[in-house]
């Protein structure tokens, strides 16, 4: 399973954009279309003000949390 982490590049810290295993910077409305289409069974997409963002599946693990840097 490829790691997905954020960036924290936007307003507020959020996502804009993502690493995605060897992958820089990617926009976060590609990695969200992605999960939607099942690239990434390790994660889905949440909605949060309107704008949806990459989250990990819950796991016992912090490691491999999109937001693991936080």
């Amino acid at each position: 399973m490829t790691k997905i982490k954020g960036k924290n590049d936007g307003p507020g810290g959020r996502n804009e954009h993502y690493d995605v295993g060897s992958r820089k910077n990617v926009p976060r409305r590609n990695i969200v279309a992605e999960i939607k289409r099942g690239e990434h069974p390790g994660a889905h997409v949440v909605k949060v003000n309107g704008r949806e963002y990459a989250r990990d599946n819950p796991d016992p693990s912090k490691n491999d949390n999109v937001n693991r840097g936080k």
